[in-house]
């Protein structure tokens, strides 16, 4: 027969079991922050794609917001070749740059980059040969078709096939895409 004693530090014990609780705790913590990061994310692109995609149908014309007007105007600049042929409606200003052919215009808006309401100009170049007829700063309805542009490089061009004098909307100032925004400086 063998007999063991024990003595058992309580102090120690409690420490240990202290310890041990604190890890497992840290973990889980851990683990759920991953996972409600990793969640918002990934819903975060899937409704981007599905949203943006939704805003430029393919067989009519879409009409773009205010609300989805740079997610669109991003989404087009960065898969341009998806979107070429694609009719779109939506209402913005005319901005002449000296950059631009006699018949091209930026369709713009404002986009409010920070919370001091400081803005930057954003929008599309288009294409019309009677643009002389509006003034600059003209708020203007257009519907035209997405083609293929030049402006050092590749960029959407809208043809447009019809276009009218508005009033400015009450909505005039956008708001950067969902990404994280990095302003570029890019003036003419």
């Amino acid at each position: 027969m063998f007999i063991y004693n024990f003595k058992v530090n309580g102090s120690i014990l409690f420490k240990a079991f202290f310890v041990l609780l604190l890890i497992i705790c840290l973990a889980l913590f851990s683990l759920s922050i991953y996972n409600i990061f990793k969640n918002i994310y990934n819903e975060k692109e899937s409704i981007k794609e599905e949203t943006v995609d939704d805003y430029i149908k393919t067989a009519e014309v879409s009409e773009i917001s205010s609300k989805n007007y740079t997610n669109v105007l991003k989404q087009v600049h960065d898969n341009l070749d998806k979107y070429l042929g694609r009719k779109i409606s939506f209402t913005g200003y005319i901005y002449k740059v000296d950059a631009l052919k006699e018949n091209e215009f930026v369709l713009a808006r404002n986009m409010i980059i920070n919370e001091a309401s400081q803005t930057v100009v954003v929008g599309f170049l288009c294409k019309y040969d009677n643009i002389n007829d509006f003034k600059e700063l003209t708020w203007v309805n257009i519907t035209g078709t997405i083609e293929k542009g030049y402006l050092d490089g590749d960029i959407p061009e809208i043809k447009i096939e019809k276009i009218e004098k508005v009033k400015k909307p009450d909505d005039e100032f956008v708001y950067p895409p969902d990404d994280t925004y990095v302003p570029t400086s890019v003036l003419y």
